[in-house]
């Protein structure tokens, strides 16, 4: 592992502001000269996607649950090859996980296993001395956890601010780093899942989040860390990067503004293993590029450009001829969605919606549920093989209606909801598409897929 420090900015709960001051540290240790690697805990497309904006290198998830112990350090090592400090987001509070009886899952888990030290955020917008008291306890809690600092966020005036440095001083020791005044001109424009991922704005909300960015890490004192990690810049801001042709295998991938929902770890896998990755847009573009071995359909947000996807009728009838001709098609979730009949954008339309593909014999339906889960299923076979316990993630608001009951499906869910009667991954042809968003990092999962695509082309 690189001997590089590592900082998890972690929460007391959810919604006490992770996001906006990670990429506050990020930015803030960016200008002074610092090559930053981005972290994201746990199963996150969108926040990274931030992450991304403000460093210029690959944010990347690490997530014990679906990488395990080896794929999260595998990860971690990968990504900070050539930084000089990596800054990991956390995931809902430090100490929350897959159960109350362990920390499997949680922040704090990832913050032991990469021994790194913790930025601790709390909301102070209801609140003075109690503040100091929640930080005691938190500090308490895990002793062998590395709390290194908190930032206080929402501090409403100078007599606020007061009174929680006076609860501080008197009842912990734990330094104040941050002291971040309320101000709802800085609030972003959330969705049902949350951001909007920086792949749908536009130059002048990107610019915002810059200006976001600045203005927090302004509220911060990034000295103390600079000058205890003695730190010097590298001569490089560049990754590693892999060669832009390999010769190998070519594998499409859909990225624009309805479907890019990627691990990062999980197109490098593809690439390490010679594929070559060519992107394409469903909604811009006329058809799939030619010669390919393989397609994958990621998630994202279909249904906000749905109408436009609808229109796109040449590149609807490239991928359904495709997928009758055996091509191998990996869709998750927003994929998913693509490939059935018809999207509906709520539960009262009736013979309404987006014609879509139509390549998966079901409709799609937005709702107001949020399916979050952690997923674990047996795959009987398809384009990943035959896989006990493979390990994944479900997070949506559609579900899948009309399913005919003879469909075929690769996954029997053991923990998880799938499309239904824990079943997920309907298989058509070749093709495989499910709610469960799968990572790489299994390599039995990773070999199968490739073979695959290559017995594909060996046809």
């Amino acid at each position: 592992m690189p001997d590089i420090p590592r900082l998890v900015i972690a929460g007391v709960t959810s919604g006490v502001g992770k996001t906006t001051i990670s990429a506050a540290f990020m930015y803030g240790l960016k200008k002074q000269g610092l090559v930053v690697q981005p972290f994201k805990v746990g199963p996150d497309f969108i926040d990274p996607s931030y992450h991304t904006y403000i460093t210029g290198r690959e944010s990347r998830n690490l997530d014990i649950w679906m990488m395990g112990y080896d794929g999260v350090l595998n990860s971690f090592h990968r990504a900070c090859d050539g930084a000089d400090v990596a800054v990991i987001e956390g995931v809902m509070g430090l100490f929350d996980g897959i159960s109350g009886q362990g920390e499997q899952g949680s922040t704090g888990a990832i913050a032991k296993l990469l021994k790194a030290e913790v930025v601790l955020i709390l909301d102070c917008s209801k609140a003075a001395r109690s503040i100091a008291a929640i930080a005691l306890g938190f500090q308490e809690f895990d002793k062998d956890l590395r709390i290194k600092g908190v930032v206080l966020n929402k501090v409403a005036s100078d007599k606020h601010e007061r009174l929680l440095k006076e609860a501080f001083e008197e009842k912990i020791q734990i330094p104040i780093i941050g002291l971040v005044r309320r101000d709802q001109s800085l609030k972003d424009i959330e969705r049902h899942l949350g951001r909007i991922p920086t792949a749908e704005l536009n130059s002048v909300a990107k610019s915002r989040q810059l200006t976001i960015a600045k203005s927090v890490s302004e509220q911060i004192q990034f000295d103390k860390f600079v000058q205890n990690w003695k730190l010097s810049s590298k001569a490089t801001v560049d990754q590693r990067k892999l060669p832009a042709h390999m010769s190998g295998l070519r594998v499409a991938v859909a990225l624009d503004e309805s479907f890019n929902f990627y691990y990062a770890d999980n197109l490098e896998l593809l690439r390490e293993n010679k594929i070559d990755l060519i992107y394409f847009s469903p909604l811009h573009d006329i058809e799939l590029p030619k010669e390919l071995d393989g397609l994958i359909i990621g998630g994202g947000f279909p249904e906000i450009m749905a109408k436009g996807l609808e229109k796109n009728r040449s590149m609807i009838n490239s991928i359904k001829k495709s997928a009758e001709n055996g091509l191998p098609i990996l869709a998750e979730c927003g994929g998913l969605m693509y490939l059935t009949r018809r999207l509906y954008e709520n539960e009262n339309e009736i013979n309404k919606g987006c014609k879509l593909v139509g390549l998966i014999d079901a409709e799609t339906q937005m709702g107001s549920q949020l399916t979050l889960n952690y997923t674990q299923a047996n795959s009987n076979g398809s384009i990943v093989g035959q896989i006990e316990s493979i390990k994944g993630h479900e997070f949506h608001y559609s579900k899948i209606i009309n399913v005919p009951n003879d469909s075929n499906f690769a996954f029997d869910m053991k923990l998880g909801s799938g499309i239904v009667n824990n079943r997920d991954g309907f298989t058509v042809y070749n093709c495989l598409a499910s709610y469960t968003h799968l990572h790489f990092s299994n390599k039995r999962l990773l070999r199968n897929l490739t073979a695959s695509f290559r017995s594909y082309r060996r046809r």
